[in-house]
């Protein structure tokens, strides 16, 4: 079935989630952009102040619900979009595919291996399609390290090393939020790092064996004794380098403050709020079934954003850098660099995009509303991708309990190679 739906009619989406990103990142292009082939049919909160605020930001009447049973029977669409918190993605997509809808999930897919599980029996047992949103692999600069490592450039890959690093502006506010509880978010090693752990399996093309981790939370949480509940409400936050004044935003004005009044969430939580219970310093093993070595860190408390990673071949080593950060913000260009073992380099710019996550937003959209498109590189992500992104950090988080090597497979048989 294609964008435009059944019987030449536009295909309708509702979203569930009204947070910054459900209405502005597939919202609104729906009612613009895409608004020949689709139609945004309905939005879902269950917070009815924030849906309220989200409906005003579109700027257009869109059915509003805070049931989404309620919205399923009545508005029946013909898929959902699921950009509600983490932890609800597994029982919102599996409502939806019973319902009859399909369903493109926002990252991470779920946050546990039930989850996964739940979501994936409904696919089968549906026949529905489902979709991960993994928009960074549609940005031209992660496409040409594909299509690099796809065309031999440095031979057989042995062994990856992968480093993200988030500044204290970006970072802190995953501390502030809802992520900074697992039960929500599942830690970073599974909201943030799925799409980091996606990008390496595509280039890959390979499937993750085996995992082992160590983390910590040394910057934030409760290394402060000078902190209130949360921004609004401290009385040191004038003197605080990371206070978020809401007011200052008119985006985050309007959709968050006042709404705790409805579910007694703070969009301007402390960031050394003693409840954060996620490491935010991360390091993990990958050993992938084809055989490539993984060595990946994240760390959330960075003097910069962006990342690195130098992939090592038989015959060469291929070097990456994007920043979003920091002095070398400005740069019009992002290398690529390709090292012979007989110190010969081969070097490539590629035009940088700092924004909508290396120009991958709307390559990402037009993909989905538009498509199926022509897709060379396999960009489209479908529910294995998804799972198995998310299944290595879930084995990140289990090889922090038991101290030894975790096996996705052995927690998601579906995740396995041959699959």
């Amino acid at each position: 079935m294609t964008a435009r739906g059944v019987g030449g009619r536009r295909r309708r989406y509702a979203i569930v989630g009204a947070g910054w990103r459900g209405p502005a990142m597939f919202g609104a292009p729906l009612l613009g952009r895409y608004a020949d082939v689709a139609e945004l049919a309905a939005l879902v909160d269950v917070n009815p102040i924030r849906l309220d605020a989200a409906r005003t930001l579109l700027g257009q009447p869109v059915a509003a619900y805070t049931d989404l049973g309620a919205m399923l029977r009545e508005v029946r669409p013909d898929t959902v979009i699921v950009a509600t918190r983490d932890d609800t993605h597994a029982a919102v997509a599996c409502a939806s595919l019973e319902a009859g809808a399909g369903v493109i999930l926002e990252k991470p897919m779920a946050t546990t291996a039930e989850g996964i599980a739940a979501i994936l029996d409904a696919e089968r047992r549906t026949g529905l399609p489902v979709r991960v949103a993994f928009n960074y692999r549609y940005g031209p600069y992660v496409g040409r390290v594909r299509e690099l490592l796809a065309s031999g450039a440095i031979g057989e890959v042995l062994s990856v090393d992968f480093h993200w690093y988030l500044d204290r502006r970006h970072g802190a506010d995953y501390f502030r939020r809802w992520h900074r509880r697992r039960e929500r978010s599942g830690t970073l090693l599974v909201h943030k790092a799925t799409h980091h752990f996606d990008l390496l399996n595509w280039w890959l093309d390979a499937v993750p064996e085996r995992v082992i981790a160590d983390a910590d939370r040394r910057f934030y949480g409760p290394v402060r004794a000078e902190r209130g509940p949360y921004c609004r409400a401290c009385d040191v936050r004038d003197g605080c380098e990371f206070s978020l004044d809401l007011a200052a935003d008119p985006q985050l004005r309007i959709l968050y403050d006042g709404a705790e009044a409805a579910d007694g969430y703070h969009r301007d939580g402390c960031v050394f709020d003693p409840e954060i219970d996620i490491p935010d310093t991360m390091n993990v093993l990958v050993r992938y079934a084809s055989g490539p070595m993984l060595t990946y860190s994240l760390v959330a408390h960075a003097a910069f954003e962006g990342f690195r990673a130098a992939f090592n071949g038989r015959t060469g080593r291929l070097e990456i850098e994007m920043v979003d950060s920091g002095p070398e913000r400005d740069r019009p260009h992002d290398p690529i660099l390709v090292i012979r073992p007989d110190g010969a380099a081969e070097r490539e710019e590629i035009p940088r995009i700092v924004e909508d996550h290396g120009g991958g937003d709307l390559e990402l959209l037009d993909d989905l509303y538009r498509g199926p498109l022509e897709d060379p590189l396999a960009r489209a992500a479908g529910s294995l991708a998804g799972a198995r992104s998310v299944m290595v950090g879930v084995s990140a988080l289990r090889s922090l309990e038991t101290g030894a090597w975790v096996r996705p497979a052995d927690l998601l048989p579906a995740v396995g190679p041959g699959r």
